[in-house]
């Protein structure tokens, strides 16, 4: 075989092979192009990101109706309405331009007018609280890009915790959702009151169980890993939020009786945030023995 013969090409396959090297440049240039363009828009949706975020709510639901704790929003920690504590704490925060009370009982909204909450009332067939917060937010006169769900039942939440899921939101585009996790205690690891959660190294959530995750092959504690604890407030983006509700329920979701995981099994992102925050939620009536132990040794009013 002459060497040459690899190199050299007659006319006709030279034409073909022009035209092959000419339809190559012109995909790899729509390709090139392609990808400037969804950098450039990438950038554009991060810096606009926070505009079209920017108008922000925070809704505390209540119920009274509790299969754990009946009437708990009402219960007294240290003289004053649980839920009167939960709104004063979320007032605090600065990225909420308002802060509103949803609720589907008369005895709640009377009580929050009482100390000066804006109440929107819900109907009674929410089945959680992310549900009426979509329903309160539709009866809202204004519009808002991003909805806080504040749990009614942490009484002692940290405001800077509210600045931080709604900065962390605001900052990542390609979440509809976001929340904050802290260290879980030993004591809390088979607490199935206490949720935990899992997250990717880009911090993204993963998992929610109330079981404890990640599980060993011993099924013991190990202290060596940093555990997380999930606090339970989260934010959503308005659209989203709209679309939740048509999301049928889920098997992990229903196995788990965990909002959250309906949002990850439907493939969308959530972005997670960590914070230096002891969790004090009050899920039975023993808990608030201990919330108001902890608030008198620390002189809390």
């Amino acid at each position: 075989m002459n060497p040459m013969s690899i190199c050299a090409s007659s006319p006709s396959s030279s034409s073909s092979g022009s035209s092959s090297s000419t339809k190559a440049w012109v995909v790899h240039g729509l390709v090139v192009a392609a990808a400037v363009a969804a950098a450039v828009g990438a950038h554009a949706y991060l810096y606009f990101g926070r505009k079209f975020r920017s108008r922000v709510v925070g809704i505390i639901p209540a119920r009274f109706g509790s299969s754990r704790f009946q009437g708990k929003p009402l219960v007294q920690i240290l003289g004053k309405p649980m839920i009167q504590r939960t709104w004063e704490r979320a007032k605090m925060a600065t990225t909420l331009d308002r802060v509103v009370v949803a609720t589907d009982d008369e005895k709640i909204a009377e009580c929050c007018q009482g100390f000066g909450a804006e109440v929107i009332m819900t109907s009674e067939s929410c089945r959680n609280g992310t549900e009426r917060c979509n329903e309160a937010l539709q009866k809202l006169e204004k519009k808002y890009d991003v909805v806080v769900n504040i749990q009614g039942d942490e009484p002692l939440i940290e405001p800077e915790v509210i600045d931080g899921i709604v900065k962390a939101l605001q900052a990542a585009p390609d979440a509809v959702f976001s929340t904050a996790v802290t260290s879980l205690k030993p004591e809390d690891a088979f607490d199935p009151n206490r949720v935990k959660c899992v997250v990717d190294t880009c911090g993204y959530a993963i998992y929610f169980s109330r079981g404890l995750i990640p599980h060993n092959k011993s099924g013991k504690v190990n202290p060596q890993f940093p555990y997380l604890l999930h606090l339970g407030i989260q934010s959503y983006d308005t659209k989203f939020l709209g679309i939740y509700p048509e999301l049928s329920p889920t098997p992990l979701q229903l196995e788990e009786d965990l909002e959250q995981l309906k949002v990850l099994e439907n493939g969308y992102k959530m972005k997670v945030i960590k914070v230096d925050h002891e969790a004090h939620g009050v899920d039975t009536p023993e808990d608030v023995e201990k919330i108001e132990r902890y608030m008198r040794e620390r002189n809390l009013s």
